[in-house]
């Protein structure tokens, strides 16, 4: 106890609300605050994190489309957001498979959601199911401690079906202006890095660097093989730090999307389970079997 808070909302609050109008229209949101951070998660889709801030301003990636809960094509729906959650029955584009699987869109049951003695805690379930098919059940769990200037996202994927399962997952985290700007760089262990294809292999030495917006500018994608499961990228005009981390045992492959297309200003920073194109791979639950993931996004000042 803290003789100085009368009430916890004083260092840390969690609301939650619908959304009333325009494209946002029914989306369900968690508006968490602690002091340090702000961070908004979508529950109508997955709980996945909308967009974070630090001291009040923007770090992520929102695209053109913005927040929508209307199932319509990809590139129309496309939100970036600072956490995308790609899979479970695919990531990447695959013939036959919506682009960056299904899992995003998936409404998620909240169990927790209250600001107790250890900060922010939201506790949820997204089950991915069929009849006569599988039974994939997420128990995601996202936290933040007073005054930090962090926010971990947990998941737990258990198969509850009588077989055995397979799955895919692609943590997408995405930063956006200001705190992607020109100037800013990729700090990373960088064992080998590996283009997605010739367009991105003739800029392989500006991977790292990011550029002023080019209008019309196509995306690139890197490969990247990393010693330690820790990526920031450094804005010193901004004077900010941002970090994710990752379980690299369950998520041992890494993709860097890089845009610096005018108005689709991105960049992804993606842990995932399987490499991309031809190396996609699935990996297998056993019934009753589970496997942990966790991400953190943190912002600091330099």
């Amino acid at each position: 106890m803290n003789g100085k808070i009368s009430n916890p909302a004083q260092v840390a609050s969690v609301l939650r609300y619908t959304v009333t109008e325009g494209s946002m229209k029914g989306l369900g949101v968690i508006d968490c605050t602690n002091g340090k951070i702000r961070f908004l998660i979508n529950t109508d889709k997955a709980c996945d994190i909308m967009q974070l801030y630090h001291e009040g301003e923007n770090i992520s990636f929102i695209s053109k489309n913005g927040f929508t809960k209307r199932e319509i094509h990809f590139l129309n729906r496309f939100e970036g957001g600072m956490l995308y959650t790609c899979g479970l029955d695919s990531v990447g584009g695959r013939e036959g498979y919506e682009i960056h699987g299904t899992f995003h869109n998936t409404p998620a049951e909240v169990t927790r959601c209250e600001v107790g003695e250890e900060g922010i805690v939201i506790e949820a379930t997204v089950r991915a199911a069929a009849l006569f098919g599988k039974n994939l059940v997420m128990k995601r769990r996202i936290t933040s401690p007073f005054g930090s200037c962090s926010v971990r996202v947990e998941d737990t994927l258990t198969n509850e079906s009588y077989r055995e399962e397979e799955y895919a997952i692609l943590y997408h985290v995405n930063v956006g202006y200001p705190m992607l700007d020109a100037g800013a760089k990729i700090e990373a262990d960088v064992l080998n890095i590996r283009p997605r294809n010739e367009w991105a292999a003739e800029d392989v030495g500006n991977a790292f660097k990011m550029q002023e917006p080019v209008p019309c500018e196509e995306e690139r994608c890197y490969f990247l093989k990393l010693s330690k499961p820790e990526v920031s990228l450094v804005n010193k005009t901004a004077g900010k730090r941002f970090t994710l981390r990752y379980s690299d045992k369950t998520l041992p492959h890494f993709i860097e999307w890089r845009s610096m297309a005018s108005a689709d200003y991105a960049l992804g920073l993606e842990p995932a389970s399987t490499e991309l194109d031809g190396g996609f791979a699935y990996r297998t639950l056993k019934p009753s079997e589970s496997v942990r993931f966790f991400v953190d996004l943190t912002v600091n000042k330099i």
